[in-house]
C-alpha cells in the first residue's frame, strides 16, 4: 500500500522486531525516511539541535543515537592553504564527540578501531587543550579534542606528519568514533540490574540508526565491518536493554551481508524501500532468502573467481566461501552447509574456513593473511561447490 514517509516511519517505531533492516537504490529516499523516524521518537521535538540529533546537552538525556552523511559534516579540514604543512581534521564542537573522547575516554579504542580497518602505521594525533594570544593579547582557549592530525610511521623511517587522509579513509575514521560509542552503549546496558538505573550514562538510549556509513571502505573491509556489526548487534541483551536497531543501506552487497549475519530469513525484519511514480513508498518485506531479490549468490561466486583468477585471495573469501556454500545448502535442502564439504579432510576444511570466519576485532585478536596453502584451499573447495553443484552448474549453463 502506498504511503507518505512519516506514515512508514510510524510503522517502524510501532514494529516489535528489535533488528530492522531496509535495502534503498540511490536516491529513493532513504535518508529522508531516516530523519523522519528521528524526528518521530526523538525526546524533545522542540529542542534545539545541531547535526542531525548531537546537541548541546547531555548526550544521556537521548533516546536515539543516529549515524548518517551529516554526521560526516561535524568534520571539516583546514588544509593551510598558506603554507601545505598544517593539514588538520577540524572537529565541529557537539556532544557526540565530547562524550566518547573527554567524558568517556575513548580515543584510544577509536584508534584502534580506525588502523584495523585501515592501516596499523596510520595513526590518528588528537590536540589536546592550549591557549592562544590574539592579536589583542586575549586570551583563547582551543578545546581538547577540537582537531586531529594524521601520521604514518613505517619502522625506523621518520614519520610523516600532517598528511591529508583520504575520503575513505576519513570517512572510516569518523565511523569508527560512532562505531565505539556503540560498544560503549552495549557494554553498559548489558550490565546487571545493580548497575542499570539512572546513573548509567546511556539508561535513556532506545534506538541506533545508521544510514550508509563507511561508502568508501574496501570490500575486504567492508565485509569485516559488517560482520563485526552483526556480533556487536548479537551481544546487545535486547530484552532487558529494550535498544532497537535501525539500520539502511544502498549497497547490496553490505546489506546481504548483515541479512545472512543476523539470521533475517528466519527472523524477518528485512525490507526494501521502493518510490512509486506519485512520490509515494511502499516498504516491502523481504521473505525468504536475500537471493531472491538480489542474486547474491551469483555475486559470491563471481567474487570469488576473480580472486582466484587474480591470485589476490584473502581472508575475506573464506567468510563469502562459507556463504556460497550456505547459499546453496539452502537450496538444495540440506541441514548444514558442511554437509556439500569433500568428505575427505571434512573436519579439516570446516576448522580452517572457520579460523577466518570467527574473526571479529571484539576479540582484540589479528588473524593473519592466508598462506599459500590455506588460498588454494579456497580455490579447491569454490572448484569442489561448483562442479559438484547442478544448481550452480544449471545457473552457468544459461549464463553462457
Amino acid at each position: 500500500m502506498a504511503e507518505i514517509l512519516k506514515q512508514i516511519a510510524q510503522k517502524l517505531k510501532d514494529s516489535s522486531k528489535k533488528v530492522q533492516l531496509i535495502y534503498a537504490f540511490n536516491g529513493v529516499g532513504k535518508t529522508r525516511l531516516s530523519r523522519e523516524f528521528k524526528e518521530l521518537i526523538k525526546v524533545t521535538p522542540s529542542e534545539e539541535e545541531d547535526n542531525e540529533g548531537f546537541d548541546d546537552s547531555e548526550l544521556s538525556q537521548k533516546n536515539i543515537l543516529y549515524y548518517s552523511a551529516f554526521t560526516e559534516d561535524l568534520f571539516y579540514w583546514d588544509n593551510d592553504l598558506a603554507d601545505d604543512e598544517e593539514r588538520k581534521l577540524k572537529i565541529h564542537p557537539n556532544s557526540f564527540t565530547n562524550w566518547v573522547f573527554i567524558q568517556q575516554g575513548q580515543d584510544q579504542n577509536v584508534i584502534t578501531n580506525f588502523q584495523h580497518y585501515t592501516n596499523d602505521k596510520l595513526t590518528p594525533n588528537f590536540n589536546q587543550e592550549y591557549t592562544l594570544q590574539d592579536d589583542n593579547d586575549n586570551a583563547i582557549i582551543i578545546k581538547a579534542f577540537s582537531e586531529v592530525t594524521f601520521s604514518f610511521k613505517r619502522g625506523n623511517e621518520e614519520p610523516n606528519d600532517n598528511i591529508k587522509i583520504s575520503k575513505g579513509e576519513e570517512s572510516n575514521f569518523i565511523w569508527s568514533i560512532f562505531y565505539t560509542l556503540i560498544e560503549e552503549v552495549v557494554s553498559e546496558l548489558n550490565k546487571s540490574e545493580l548497575d542499570y538505573d539512572d546513573t548509567n550514562p546511556f539508561h535513556n538510549i532506545e534506538y541506533i540508526l545508521i544510514d550508509d556509513p563507511v561508502s568508501s571502505l574496501d570490500e575486504n573491509h567492508l565485509i569485516e565491518l559488517a560482520v563485526n556489526l552483526a556480533q556487536l548487534i548479537k551481544l546487545s541483551d535486547f530484552e532487558k536493554t529494550n535498544l532497537n536497531l535501525l539500520y539502511q543501506r544502498i549497497t547490496r552487497f553490505f546489506y546481504n551481508v548483515l541479512f545472512n549475519e543476523l539470521g533475517l530469513k528466519s527472523k524477518k525484519g528485512s525490507y526494501m524501500l521502493v518510490k512509486n511514480e506519485d512520490g509515494s513508498f511502499e516498504l516491502n518485506e523481504k521473505y525468504g532468502d536475500s537471493n531472491k531479490s538480489f542474486s547474491y549468490h551469483l555475486y559470491l561466486r563471481d567474487t570469488i573467481r576473480q580472486a582466484i583468477i587474480n591470485e589476490e585471495v584473502s581472508k575475506y573469501h573464506f567468510i563469502l566461501l562459507r556463504n556460497l556454500y550456505e547459499k546453496t545448502a539452502n537450496f538444495l535442502g540440506y541441514a548444514q552447509w558442511s554437509d556439500l564439504l569433500q568428505n575427505d579432510n571434512r573436519e579439516a576444511y570446516i576448522s580452517r574456513i572457520m579460523n577466518f570466519y570467527s574473526h571479529r576485532t571484539l576479540t582484540g585478536e589479528e588473524v593473519a593473511e592466508p598462506t599459500e596453502p590455506e588460498k588454494k584451499t579456497v580455490k579447491l573447495l569454490f572448484n569442489h561447490l561448483i562442479n559438484n553443484s547442478k544448481f550452480l552448474q544449471e545457473v552457468e549453463q544459461n549464463e553462457s
